[in-house]
């Protein structure tokens, strides 16, 4: 199982967010592009960016901010955020991105992700951020109508690398994973899926590792790591199966 740790960029910083809400930030580091090589230092192997402001225009905003941490680091990018045509799919796997993930468009345009999944195979995810079952877009600033599982399942013959599902009232909360939720959705379909909102100590990454039959093949772990609620090794070990969790989670320090 990957652990992607989570660079979320807004106004050209990296941050994170309680619930999605763009009004309750915290600033982590000003500087993304030394936050990523951080993070190659620590052992990770992937790193998942979004371009906060990017998902609420939906046109990418911190562009300078993608650039620097893509000239920075060797390891595999995966990028969300306002990516919303073929032709922006194109510029950033032609710049180095590894994986584009597609959230507003999976719901908006489907021929899109279908097209770019049929045109980039393995190269594509589906973002599919969830308010109490049900699909949420625009920077999670609209919630629709559809469900979470019933969009997943549209996307099941087109190829996509994964579907990231994000439970919206557990993100950036500290409040744990939603894992049954996640289990279930990820039971219900072929396509791989990666984990993401609310992971809040090693605890929480050693019960979705039980978890990991059920089609779950990564997480996706921001707040914790960045106030040292979460030790980086100590995570990849548990997720590589290598280490086991211990009975209570450390106190937390600050920086990472």
């Amino acid at each position: 199982m990957i652990l992607y740790p989570a660079i979320d960029l807004k106004d050209g910083a990296c941050v994170r967010l309680v619930r999605g809400d763009m009004n309750e930030v915290t600033v982590f580091n000003t500087d993304p592009a030394e936050q990523a090589r951080r993070f190659v230092d620590q052992g990770f192997r992937w790193i998942h960016v979004v371009d906060l402001n990017g998902a609420r225009t939906g046109q990418p905003v911190n562009t300078d901010a993608v650039v620097a941490i893509l000239d920075a680091v060797d390891i595999p990018i995966q990028l969300g955020g306002g990516i919303r045509s073929l032709g922006l799919i194109e510029h950033w796997l032609a710049r180095g991105v590894r994986r584009v993930v597609l959230g507003t468009a999976a719901l908006r345009d489907p021929g899109l992700v279908r097209k770019a999944c049929k045109s980039y195979p393995g190269q594509i995810a589906v973002g599919i951020d969830a308010r109490e079952g049900y699909v949420a877009v625009e920077g999670w600033s609209e919630t629709s109508t559809v469900r979470a599982l019933d969009l997943a399942l549209k996307f099941e013959d087109c190829g996509a690398a994964a579907i990231i599902y994000t439970d919206i009232n557990r993100d950036g909360a500290m409040g744990g994973l939603n894992i049954d939720a996640t289990a279930d959705l990820a039971f219900a379909l072929t396509t791989p899926v990666i984990a993401s909102g609310g992971v809040s100590s090693i605890q929480d990454l050693a019960a979705l590792k039980k978890e990991e039959t059920s089609g779950i093949d990564g997480v996706i772990v921001g707040r914790a790591l960045y106030d040292g609620r979460i030790d980086p090794k100590q995570a990849l070990g548990v997720l590589a199966g290598t280490a086991k969790a211990p009975t209570s989670p450390p106190r937390p320090e600050k920086g990472v």
